[in-house]
């Protein structure tokens, strides 16, 4: 697998790459699978590429890689949120509940949650968007048994991730986790884990409920692309140089903090 510096949201891809976003990524995600280990199996394998590629290619691809085991994909994405923000906080707004999750009244924009709780979602096909789901629903795409299996360990890696992440001044406000089965049929976590893409990620210091945090994530690019009369269909619209390269800056600080 090999991380490119392109970057996505709403689902939607764009032209304009973010630099070193891949080595980023790959270190990150390599960090939280080794740190993760003990509560679930992950993806890497012990191969090495010089077993596969001449030394210049892999020079190419140096730091943006990783040889994965191969995986059936599980079919939801695995999201866990602490904190009310995003779509959960859009939800929340209509009926006091998120994914069919009945959450105490009155809460705030960017108040913590009194547990963290599983959110999942579809898998959308490429150009299409994720939707949010119901665990019930989700029990219906991939199985009850499956359903709470994946449902256990998001909930365990995103309870140890938060509390080492706040030691550190970070705040982990959401996560998404995507799991495959092996061969045996043990869930193994796979794609990327903790990293700026897959999560929203808090200045602890600056945080403060009822508004949006400081971000260390993509979220800059979130807040450019709402401000624009954008269907949020593709293509996507040319990102500034000044939104590239906060979101640049921030990703390579996010990992600075954690990972170092």
């Amino acid at each position: 697998m090999i991380t490119s510096d392109r970057i996505s949201a709403f689902d939607v891809v764009f032209d304009d790459p973010i630099i070193d976003k891949g080595k980023v990524l790959t270190e990150v995600s390599n960090f939280w699978f080794e740190k993760t280990q003990s509560i679930v199996a992950n993806h890497l394998s012990d191969l090495s590429l010089e077993n596969y590629l001449p030394n210049d290619q892999i020079n190419a691809i140096s730091g943006r890689y990783v040889i994965a085991k191969k995986l059936k994909p599980i079919a939801i994405e695995a999201i866990v949120r602490g904190y009310l923000i995003g779509s959960g906080w859009k939800d929340y707004q209509n009926d006091s509940s998120v994914c069919g999750i009945r959450l105490p009244e009155n809460l705030q924009l960017a108040q913590k949650l009194p547990e963290p709780i599983f959110t999942p979602s579809t898998k959308a096909a490429v150009g299409d968007h994720d939707v949010n789901v119901s665990m019930k629903e989700a029990e219906e795409i991939v199985g009850k048994g499956l359903a709470n299996q994946v449902a256990d360990i998001s909930l365990k890696i995103y309870k140890y991730a938060a509390d080492y992440a706040l030691e550190r001044g970070i705040i982990i406000a959401d996560t998404k986790f995507e799991f495959g089965l092996d061969e045996n049929n043990n869930v193994v976590l796979m794609d990327e884990v903790l990293t700026p893409d897959s999560s929203r990620f808090w200045s602890l210091e600056d945080y403060r409920v009822g508004t949006s945090p400081t971000s260390f994530d993509k979220q800059i690019i979130r807040d450019y692309l709402e401000t624009l009369d954008w269907n949020k269909q593709p293509p996507g619209p040319k990102l500034p140089e000044e939104i590239v390269q906060k979101t640049a800056n921030k990703y390579k600080e996010i990992k600075a903090i954690l990972c170092e």
